[in-house]
């Protein structure tokens, strides 16, 4: 044991120095609790005003209607990828890939979850042979024309059924042309598929309530921001811009095309959002309904994450095009 001159006798210089005060998650929350106490005079004065209570309305409402949704999507999307196995969407899928296209898009009716779920599910189906046009279809349409999102659509619009049929329409369309598109020119080297699933060597158990809490935390993240974005347009947007953006017919369907792509809103819960833009036509909102699901932030980063960055730069931007188009015609036929 070394001494050091500046030492005190006896001293135990092996001794481990104390742990530094670090300002953990209890302590930050009561901090920010005192803060709140200190300053609850303006605080309420805030919530009182008119347009915070405006704000407050319209969060909760999105919020309280899309929850239910969302947590039965979760529980849904979570049992199918853990208990039903991915080669049973390859063997009943047709070996050829043009035939294969359709029917995978029409199989995406069997996932009742978001976007988060289909990405590894679509992984999943091109890591034991399903040709990668009909997993891409599949991966496209599943966040939208599953009965959960469906029947959000319902309950978000109240007798406007078609609405229900026109999102139903146009994201099996976009799905399946997406599809063909790919098999006609793209490439193999473009696709990075996973080398293994996200909850392989797992428990049954544990892996369904590891995709629980995954999902849960990241839809529901995202539907709080969703509302809040939506709570702020209707709150804090003057009331002129919001009706120059929706007087015109273009330039609303690309704000609200643009806008599906920013929030990042879980599917489940996207339609309570496109039903307070009241501003809006029906074919702008259905456009927000088909962009959101297909192509947005925290899908980028999935797509990129699971088949390789070189694939999301290229699929991404068609996704975005074919899925405004797709929709303003179906929205032109059917609304």
């Amino acid at each position: 044991m070394a001494i050091t001159e500046d030492a005190p006798p006896g001293a135990d210089l092996d001794r481990p120095a104390p742990p530094r005060s670090r300002l953990s998650s209890p302590r930050v929350l009561v901090l920010v609790l005192l803060l709140a106490v200190l300053a609850q005079s303006p605080i309420r004065g805030l919530l009182g005003a008119p347009a915070m209570q405006s704000w407050m309305t319209v969060f909760v409402a999105v919020t309280v209607q899309a929850l239910p949704f969302l947590v039965l999507g979760v529980l849904l999307s979570a049992a199918i990828a853990v208990f039903v196995p991915a080669s049973f969407f390859a063997r009943a899928l047709p070996r050829r890939p043009a035939l294969a296209v359709p029917v995978a898009g029409v199989a995406g009716a069997v996932l009742p979850g978001c976007e988060c779920a289909s990405v590894p599910v679509a992984g999943a189906l091109v890591r034991r042979g399903v040709t990668p046009a009909a997993a891409l279809a599949f991966l496209l349409s599943a966040p939208a024309i599953n009965p959960v999102v469906l029947t959000a659509t319902a309950v978000a619009f109240p007798g406007h059924p078609e609405m229900v049929l026109a999102r139903f329409a146009a994201s099996l369309l976009v799905a399946c042309a997406m599809g063909w598109l790919w098999q006609r020119r793209g490439r193999t080297d473009w696709l990075r598929p996973p080398a293994h699933g996200a909850h392989e060597g797992a428990g049954k158990g544990e892996a369904f309530w590891d995709a629980v809490r995954h999902d849960v935390m990241h839809a529901g993240g995202f539907l709080v921001l969703g509302a809040t974005a939506a709570a702020t347009l209707k709150a804090a947007v003057p009331a002129d811009w919001l009706r120059t953006a929706a007087g015109t017919p273009v330039v609303s369907v690309l704000a609200l095309a643009v806008l599906a792509v920013l929030l990042s809103i879980c599917s489940e819960a996207d339609a309570f959002v496109a039903a307070s833009l009241t501003q809006f036509s029906p074919t702008a909102k259905l456009v927000f309904l088909v962009v959101g699901p297909m192509i947005d932030l925290k899908l980028f980063a999935m797509q990129a994450g699971t088949f390789g960055r070189a694939f999301a730069l290229r699929f991404a931007p068609a996704t975005f095009a074919l899925a405004v188009t797709g929709a303003v015609l179906t929205g032109t036929v059917l609304l």
